[in-house]
């Protein structure tokens, strides 16, 4: 496996692989452009791709640089540790199945991470999936260093009612709870 800083030929791949991990409408091409952007600052990329052998995505990682997102109303700034201009965000991970429990995950956040600290980051923000499979997702972020900060009920409602985003639990309108935590880059690099 090798990690590659996403570009635009990832595109096809990562919206398969997003909308099979996360459900229908979850990514398309245009929001994928927007993330895409919101992660790169100072000519770096924080957003990258796992690659197997033979060259096909297995596993992507979108971050967005810190001063290049969007707060909103599951963003509760006073429980942050670090100012708002030195948070970034990390907005979405999967891995295909095949490679699941092999460290994708873990390896796609830490080089995430450090490109992240390069751009002026010292603590990543994310929004993650309780409802995942055995809650992996919140304990795949919880064994990293990161720490929960807040349960935002119905998180990802909105997207179902504006976007057509379809849950692969809900279905057609997404109750799914977000756990939001924050991650110090100080603590990924101790684990």
């Amino acid at each position: 496996m090798q990690l590659l800083p996403l570009s635009e030929n990832d595109f096809p791949a990562v919206i398969s692989l997003a909308n099979q991990v996360h459900g229908d409408n979850y990514l398309d091409t245009d929001r994928l452009q927007q993330m895409y952007q919101q992660g790169i600052k100072q000519q770096l990329n924080a957003s990258f791709v796992a690659v197997d052998a033979s060259g096909a995505v297995v596993g992507y990682r979108l971050s967005f640089a810190p001063g290049q997102w969007q707060l909103d109303q599951w963003c509760s700034t006073a429980l942050w540790s670090v100012p708002v201009e030195q948070m970034a965000y990390f907005k979405s991970v999967a891995v295909a199945a095949s490679m699941r429990g092999k460290g994708v995950a873990s390896a796609l956040l830490k080089a995430s991470a450090q490109v992240l600290a390069q751009q002026g980051a010292r603590a990543g923000l994310a929004h993650i999936w309780r409802e995942s499979p055995g809650n992996a997702a919140e304990r795949y972020f919880s064994f990293a260093g990161a720490r929960l900060l807040k349960v935002h009920p119905q998180r990802w409602r909105h997207l179902s009612v504006t976007a057509g985003y379809i849950c692969p639990l809900c279905g057609s309108l997404c109750n799914c709870s977000a756990a939001e935590m924050e991650l110090s880059f100080k603590a990924l690099a101790d684990v």
